[in-house]
């Protein structure tokens, strides 16, 4: 989850990208306040505060930055167990 013009979205993003070519997931990033403007605001209402928030597997990870070791070690479990 994200929002247009914050800095620590962004450093998230470029983070999870690296992370997505060497684990080989999909990242989907959906800004909050799109989702809203669309008609949809459940999502910047449960993850608006909390930005960036990272969700694996539809749950959330952590959330203002991204836990890099937790989600590495996190990521090599759901791929061994693929």
């Amino acid at each position: 989850m994200t929002r247009a013009g914050c800095t620590l979205c962004e450093k998230a993003g470029a983070l999870l990208a690296g992370l997505a070519d060497e684990f080989g997931f999909e990242l989907l990033c959906t800004d909050v306040d799109a989702a809203a403007a669309a008609g949809d605001p459940s999502l910047r209402a449960e993850y608006g505060d909390l930005l960036p928030v990272v969700l694996l597997d539809g749950v959330q990870h952590s959330y203002w930055e991204v836990d890099e070791p937790r989600l590495r070690e996190d990521l090599g479990t759901r791929r061994a167990g693929a």
